[in-house]
């Protein structure tokens, strides 16, 4: 095992860590990690990325349910309509898309670039947010009380097709909707994003699972470090105020996407 290797897996464990710090985002490292690190094709690491995000997400969502934070219907109204777009995205979207996708001016952009790309840009938002703690600002004091089940069907549909291109489980689009749309209080909003997380990147990655051959010796040790490091960072949040580095983290995140950006663009 080289250098590389190891720092890949010890960005197994931050990725936990960082989950269990500031409660979300940790997991959209996932894939730049397996690209970059374990040398992973961008298809496979982000069918991988489901997994080890869906399994995390798992890991808070049983918490969450204990403590009786959940909002079940709101979840299965919005997790059905986006599972099924992760699965479909998976199993018949990302197989069909052709190696050599389109050409401008000499410049090839290849399968594993775009999705490369798409996945930068999706870092990009994700970073806008943590950075003006946009979750924060989001109203809950909710004068209209009834939900609209129509546009959070809808916007659940959109977020899986993004979720299944990118491996990352979109809790930054997620966590708005349940409050804007479904009107749930923040924190069953964040409660509630984790578990359709968990279920829409592991109904998707089971899309992948039937394209692909799995290494699952691999696959259940990364995720294991990962669940580890969560612990480890909830346990670090007792000395750790995890909401003040959520900022530090999107600026973090912000630097990634451009790095991608660079160097997808540059290595071509």
């Amino acid at each position: 095992m080289d250098i590389i290797e190891i720092f890949g897996y010890a960005g197994a464990l931050f990725i936990g860590i960082v989950l269990g710090l500031i409660g979300g985002g940790g997991s959209i490292l996932t894939v730049p990690i397996l690209v970059y690190a374990l040398s992973f094709n961008p298809v496979i690491a982000t069918a991988y990325s489901l997994f080890v995000v869906g399994t995390t997400s798992l890991v808070g969502a049983l918490k969450n349910m204990m403590k009786g934070k959940v909002d079940f219907k709101t979840a299965l109204i919005f997790a059905v309509p986006a599972f099924t777009a992760v699965y479909l995205t998976r199993a018949y979207l990302i197989p069909v898309i052709p190696e050599r996708f389109f050409e401008v001016n000499d410049f090839m952009v290849t399968k594993n670039l775009a999705i490369m790309l798409f996945f930068a840009i999706v870092m990009l938002l994700a970073s806008i947010t943590m950075i003006r703690n946009g979750n924060r600002q989001l109203n809950t004091e909710i004068v209209e009380k009834k939900s609209n089940h129509l546009l959070l069907v809808v916007q659940g549909f959109f977020i899986g097709i993004v979720t299944g291109m990118v491996g990352a489980g979109g809790g930054f689009l997620i966590i708005p909707a349940l409050v804007l749309l479904a009107k749930l209080p923040m924190k069953k909003a964040v409660a509630t994003s984790l578990f359709i997380i968990a279920i829409n990147s592991l109904i998707g990655f089971l899309g992948d699972v039937q394209n692909y051959d799995i290494d699952w010796l691999f696959l259940l040790l990364f995720t294991s470090i990962s669940v580890v490091g969560i612990f480890i960072g909830i346990w670090l949040n007792k000395f750790i105020d995890g909401k003040k580095l959520k900022k530090a983290f999107g600026w973090f995140v912000l630097l990634m996407g451009i790095y991608i950006i660079y160097k997808e663009i540059s290595d071509q």
